[in-house]
């Protein structure tokens, strides 16, 4: 066996000569056969499979949305609740005149502009709750500081009765000592 006669092929090295392009659709043909097999295998169960395919179709009814809305809501019930809103019917009617007269001003620049006040609101917003917190900050500091005052002012209040009674009494004794001599 010499090396020109060894050549590749799928499932590893054949010997002999290549073969002939017609071999190629043979090979289709093959497997074509096996595909054909198999289909007749799957046949051999065919009430499962015309089960299967009678729950396909009755899927793709039931996602029909007229089915759907057939289902839902009959055209008695439709009718009967046209009848029952035919009082509101007139009011509806009313406000979307009042609507349609009133589309010059939704259509106005100022109702254009709403997304851009939108997002200027949305800057306040942020300073605004910045700033509310600065004042809380600034609250707890100046309760802090009223708190430290009272304080303050609670001693210093008893640091001058303690004086006064100091005083009291050395100008009691002051003036009981003139008299005893």
């Amino acid at each position: 066996m010499t090396l020109e006669l060894l050549r590749p092929c799928p499932w590893g090295w054949q010997v002999g000569p290549a073969p002939s392009p017609p071999s190629v659709p043979l090979q289709v043909a093959d497997e074509l056969v096996k595909v054909q097999v198999a289909l007749n295998n799957i046949a051999g169960k065919r009430e499962r499979i015309k089960i299967l395919f009678k729950k396909i179709e009755d899927v793709i009814k039931y996602l029909d949305p007229q089915y759907i809305d057939r289902m839902a809501v009959p055209d008695t019930m439709k009718l009967q609740f046209i009848l029952a809103e035919e009082q509101a019917v007139p009011a509806r009617a009313a406000l979307l005149e009042q609507v349609k007269n009133l589309q010059p001003i939704l259509d106005s620049t100022s109702i254009q502009a709403v997304p851009d006040h939108a997002a200027k609101l949305q800057r306040l917003s942020q300073v605004h709750i910045q700033q509310q917190e600065k004042r809380h900050d600034l609250t707890d500091s100046v309760k802090t500081l009223l708190e430290d005052y009272n304080k303050m002012t609670l001693l210093l209040s008893k640091q001058f009765v303690q004086w006064n009674e100091i005083l009291t009494r050395l100008e009691v004794a002051k003036q009981a000592k003139p008299v005893a001599e």
